[in-house]
């Protein structure tokens, strides 16, 4: 029904083969796109590589979005080796573990500081260097959390922090639309990531998540790949700004 042939896409937040960011590249590459992929430090790069080389990215790149030094670095390769970058996806957050399984109140500044940074901030410094290289039909996707909307026990400051990333998608998405490149946060329901395993109780969400949402099933990676790959292809083009559910109907429920 639609094609990414031709479209060249960077796909930031691979550490393992249960990431989010790994169901979308690889469902972009199913599509025909080109991949260029990152991984956080050396600790990661064994994780990542033979995932990236599944991918037959010709981009494979260190990136901690914390370094200026390492972000210029890979938009030098990108600009230099494909001249131009059509899809951007972001799929990384971070937050101290004391302040993530503190209450919100307790937040340190540090720690607050911190979560924006890594996990909304990253996010403009990443687009700030991509909107140079893409034209109409350009795509940048990021990744949300229902904990935005609504409390979600042991969910935490991540909630706070996450509905700063909805709306800056939308702001993004107004500054880019006249340049006929389109913004979307996808905002799945609980599922198994490394990422997740941080959250306390997680195991319990991710079961009544799965007994409130009427397919009684959880979103998968693929799902959310399937949904990133539609989302970049020129048949989703006057679509923008927009959070994207991914939780078999869970937010309908009341």
């Amino acid at each position: 029904m639609f094609s990414l042939k031709g479209k060249r896409a960077l796909v930031v937040g691979v550490a393992n083969d249960q990431s989010i960011a790994w169901g979308c590249a690889r469902a972009l590459r199913a599509q025909g796109a080109e991949i260029a992929v990152t991984y956080l430090n050396e600790k990661a790069e064994p994780y990542v590589r033979p995932l990236a080389e599944e991918l037959e990215a010709p981009i494979f790149a260190p990136l901690d979005v914390s370094s200026a030094v390492q972000l210029d670095a890979l938009f030098e390769q990108i600009r230099e080796q494909w001249g131009s970058l059509d899809i951007l996806i972001h799929s990384i957050a971070f937050c101290p573990k004391d302040d993530l399984h503190g209450r919100v109140i307790d937040c340190s500044a540090e720690g607050f500081a911190m979560a924006m940074d890594i996990s909304v901030h990253s996010f403009l410094r990443l687009i700030k260097r991509a909107e140079p290289l893409m034209g109409p039909g350009g795509t940048i996707l990021t990744v949300s959390f229902y904990g935005s909307e609504k409390v979600v026990s042991h969910y935490n400051i991540m909630g706070p922090v996450k509905a700063a990333l909805e709306s800056t998608t939308r702001y993004v998405a107004a500054e880019l639309g006249n340049k006929g490149i389109s913004v979307h946060a996808l905002s799945p329901g609980p599922l198994a990531t490394r990422a997740a395993s941080g959250i306390a109780h997680f195991d319990r969400m991710l079961a009544k998540a799965a007994e409130k949402a009427p397919t009684h099933a959880l979103a998968t990676i693929d799902d959310i790949g399937a949904y990133a790959a539609f989302l970049a292809s020129n048949e989703a083009h006057n679509t923008t700004g927009v959070i994207h559910p991914i939780d078999g109907g869970y937010r309908i429920i009341g």
